[in-house]
């Protein structure tokens, strides 16, 4: 097979800058827009929480946009059509979710019935389109990743790309701050909503304008094509699915995968609101936290990357960063209890640099349990996994908060979210028991065989 065209710093550093937009627009869509749902709006926490997750929601389509992408290329290009249409498409609907959101909010302070039925499926709708898109968008992009680096590489080129990740949530958040500062204290929707649109609408140019300097030249017509005459293009999605689930290790990872990002993103749909009400943080300031989680992530991804996992090893890094997401959910649980604000920002930047030694290794291990001839569906398949666990997050996250007040733990506002904290507590531990049974050695020889054979079967 030949060579891969490899990935050098400066273009790891240009392709970044797709994942810079898509953590700008989650601090967006997790942060800001999850805020004015729960807390200016009043939504209830199980309405926002599981209008978001439709963006998850629809992850299974992962799967097939890798397998699409491995098989039909556009213009001779397997990968970056792919991206460029699904960023397109995601960039319409982020503008079109504000007018309908506020709409939503209207109606359900109205109480008009079945109105406010239709709004609110309107709105799930529309994020499970954006979950689409972004789902079109991403899966090829991380399989371009692949099909650009040998195995070597790949830990450069991701601690590089999942820092310009960061560095979007981080810009992202800071955005937010400086552009709706004259926000603060604002609950009126009148207000809310004009300064929302024309902020989404600027994000959405940027984004999209970004995106084509990222990808721009980075996969030329029929470059792809020598390196995947060995690849699965003639297997059909049923032969796929009988690769991934011939070994237990798929499985193992994939629940992995589900658990870590749940023990990590479940206090997503509350974290702002946790700051506003327990903390009283004003709309600029509760988004700065997601700029210290960032900054705490990015230095985690570059400690993982430059040091620990060269040091310790992927499995023994990705073990040391889940028992640091344990503690560091521990300690945003305690200081609640004694609310102070500079204390809830040094526990944030410590959530974010465990978060950022786990993702590192737990990206590398991802990538090295994908079989090269078939990218685009493992790709999918840990995509999947990932996306699955967020949709989970988002709704569990709310529905955990809304049984938590409906319980009446305590008569503080901290109680509900604290409730909250303590489940994601416990599932952060449980995704280090399963990493615990993770075995690359046995992944490798376990799908590699059912690689062949499914060939064999195509072939007979």
């Amino acid at each position: 097979m030949p060579s891969r065209p490899g990935l050098s710093v400066s273009a790891c550093l240009r392709l970044g800058l797709f994942q810079a937009c898509l953590g700008a627009l989650a601090v967006i869509f997790a942060g800001l827009l999850n805020r004015v749902m729960l807390s200016e709006l009043a939504f209830p926490g199980l309405l926002v929480g599981g209008a978001l997750a439709f963006e998850q929601f629809v992850s299974p389509s992962r799967v097939l946009f890798g397998q699409v992408s491995d098989a039909h290329p556009i213009g001779s290009r397997h990968r970056v059509p792919y991206v460029l249409f699904g960023t397109a498409l995601f960039c319409l609907l982020a503008v079109a979710s504000i007018p309908l959101i506020f709409h939503v909010g209207r109606l359900l302070a109205a109480g008009e019935q079945p109105v406010l039925g239709f709004g609110i499926a309107a709105l799930c709708g529309l994020f499970a389109l954006y979950g689409l898109a972004i789902s079109l968008a991403t899966t090829p992009y991380l399989a371009l990743v692949i099909d650009r680096t040998e195995e070597a590489e790949r830990p450069r080129a991701v601690g590089i790309i999942w820092c310009m990740l960061t560095v979007g949530i981080v810009i992202g958040a800071i955005a937010i701050s400086v552009s709706l500062r004259s926000l603060d204290g604002v609950a009126d929707p009148q207000v809310l909503e004009p300064t929302l649109r024309r902020f989404m609408a600027f994000v959405a140019v940027v984004v999209m304008g970004l995106t084509l300097v990222a990808t721009w030249g980075m996969e030329a017509p029929g470059q792809l094509a020598a390196s995947q005459a060995g690849r699965e293009d003639a297997v059909t999605l049923a032969q796929s699915w009988a690769l991934i689930t011939s070994s237990r290790q798929v499985l193992v990872f994939f629940s992995f995968l589900v658990m870590f990002t749940l023990g990590l993103f479940l206090q997503d749909p509350v974290l702002e609101s946790y700051a506003a009400q327990v903390f009283a943080m004003p709309i600029a300031a509760t988004t700065q936290l997601n700029a210290f989680w960032g900054i705490g992530t990015l230095l985690g991804l570059l400690l993982a990357g430059l040091w620990i996992v060269p040091w310790l090893g992927k499995l023994p890094t990705a073990r040391l960063g889940c028992r640091l997401i344990v503690v560091s959910l521990i300690l945003l649980l305690v200081c609640g209890l004694a609310p102070n604000v500079p204390a809830l920002k040094v526990v944030m930047v410590c959530f974010g640099l465990a978060a950022g030694i786990a993702t590192n290794s737990i990206l590398c291990l991802m990538l090295d349990l994908t079989l090269p001839e078939a990218a685009g569906t493992f790709v999918g398949v840990w995509g999947l996994a990932q996306a699955i666990s967020r949709a989970m997050g988002k709704l569990f996250g709310g529905a955990i908060y809304d049984l938590g007040r409906w319980l009446h733990l305590g008569s503080h506002a901290y109680s509900p979210f604290a409730l909250v904290l303590v489940v994601e507590t416990l599932v952060a531990i449980f995704a280090l028991v399963l990493l615990n049974r993770v075995n690359v050695h046995q992944f490798r020889e376990d799908t590699g065989r059912s690689l062949t054979k499914v060939m064999a079967m195509e072939l007979g």
